[in-house]
């Protein structure tokens, strides 16, 4: 296969995704000619558009634009949560150069030192943290979000001179073991993608063969209780662990941060505030103190850098605080997600009712984690369902938000469209309100965030 930079066009099927669209920007970045197709619009593709990339939304199947109609000049990067599209069968006809994401990525990681962030939970968060550090202490890094990173307002960050790369492992389709990591932490292995991996035991050995994909004169960063092997040292981390390698202890809120107190093998550290609160977020900020520190970097240099990090959109992402009134919202769609969202809130704002708006994210994983989303929604104290978002897959049957909401034990529950929603909200002055997953609950977050705070202002 022709290298990378033989290619002087870039073609996305599925230009408009979080991922994709920062593989977008980077090649634009390099002076590539850059266009692609997306099934619908969003403020991402209109950004997209806006830093002069070529757009469409409609499949144009063999009308492909004249720029990019040469197999030789032009290279096809896709999705796999595309299935079907007269464009993609056009390209594989007619002999073009068509890789997956994932494999891109990994021809990235071969020309930079990978790092790189894989889990079921807390990856773009962590990435997007560990980026930010490498900037803030003036290594710097290239960096492909899974999220739009708050501190940069962007899911791609550029550093030319660096040598690092900072890559989201995605377990989804098994993308991940097409990186070839220098070093990388992993923050969980929680079963998903079922309707991919077929068991639970199948997703943790995904997870095996992708640890051992690590350089050896690299490192293997993990939480503690993982268990993963690798041909790279490895070192845990942990909470209130005196067994891992690394720890924070003694959670704590002063001035409005969470601070923590920091233990590397035998040394102590006081007072390290972060910028996020959660305990899943002081997690995910000792995987990143842990591989800078393998690396060579003082722990004492990322306090600041710590406390200055914003987090992530869409990431316990504040749109209200008011005394009486929070509306949180967060990208959460797996159970484990969703208890530790909900405990955090519970320890930030004890006494106070929790309101959840919740969209289930793929028919086969509702299907396949039902109790455990029924064992964590009946934490809250009040729940609106929104029908399931299909994303790639097809109904199943018996599967919907309706028989969710009959085995949640919850007695203040229904289930809802979005604007019903914002109907049942309209009185709404006290408490929390979440809005919780992966799906286009996003689109409800300004609708909602207008009318809560109309209804603050004339309280």
């Amino acid at each position: 296969m022709k290298q990378l930079g033989a290619f002087n066009k870039v073609y996305f099927v599925g230009i408009g995704g979080i991922g994709m669209s920062a593989l977008a920007r980077f090649f634009k970045f390099q002076g590539k000619q850059v266009a692609g197709y997306d099934k619908v619009e969003t403020p991402l593709t209109q950004a997209l558009i806006a830093e002069g990339m070529d757009l469409h939304f409609e499949d144009l199947g063999a009308d492909i634009p004249a720029d990019f109609q040469d197999p030789e000049q032009t290279l096809i990067i896709y999705t796999p949560a595309i299935k079907e599209l007269g464009e993609l069968t056009y390209f594989k006809a007619h002999s073009f150069t068509i890789l997956k994401r994932a494999e891109v990525l990994g021809l990235l990681t071969k020309t930079f030192q990978g790092l790189c962030v894989a889990g079921t939970h807390g990856k773009t968060t962590t990435s997007s943290l560990l980026a930010y550090l490498l900037t803030e202490i003036e290594v710097g890094c290239t960096a492909f979000l899974g999220g739009i990173a708050s501190n940069f307002d962007s899911n791609l960050v550029l550093n030319a001179k660096s040598p690092y790369a900072v890559i989201e492992a995605d377990e989804f389709d098994r993308s991940f073991l097409q990186l070839s990591p220098f070093a990388a932490i992993i923050t969980a292995a929680d079963p998903d993608h079922l309707d991919i991996y077929g068991s639970n035991d199948a997703f943790v050995e995904g997870f095996r063969q992708f640890t051992m994909r690590i350089d050896p004169k690299g490192f293997c960063i993990q939480k503690e209780g993982l268990a993963l092997q690798s041909l790279a040292p490895v070192f845990t981390y942990g909470i209130n662990s005196s067994t891992a390698h690394y720890s924070f202890s003694n959670l704590r809120f002063e001035n409005g941060f969470q601070v923590a107190d920091l233990r590397m093998g035998t040394q102590h550290f006081e007072g390290f505030e972060l910028g996020l609160p959660g305990i899943h977020n002081a997690e995910n900020a000792l995987g990143c103190i842990a591989l800078l520190h393998c690396m060579g970097f003082e722990a004492n240099s990322l306090r600041s850098a710590l406390k200055s990090f914003k987090g992530v959109k869409r990431r316990f992402e504040y749109h209200l605080r008011t005394p009486d009134l929070v509306y949180i919202d967060d990208y959460a769609h797996h159970p484990t997600e969703i208890n530790a969202l909900i405990s955090s809130v519970r320890s930030m704002y004890p006494g106070w009712p929790i309101t959840g708006i919740f969209q289930p994210h793929l028919f086969s994983r509702t299907k396949d984690f039902a109790q455990d989303f029924a064992t964590s929604l009946s934490q809250l104290d009040a729940l609106y369902l929104l029908p399931i978002y299909p994303a790639r897959e097809l109904p199943i049957p018996g599967v919907s938000s309706d028989w969710l909401a009959e085995i949640t034990a919850l007695p203040n529950k229904s289930v809802l469209q979005a604007h019903e929603v914002l109907t049942a909200l309209q009185k709404k002055q006290k408490g929390v309100i979440l809005t919780i997953g992966a799906g286009d609950i996003d689109r409800l977050v300004g609708p909602l965030t207008d009318l809560l705070k109309m209804q603050t202002n004339h309280s």
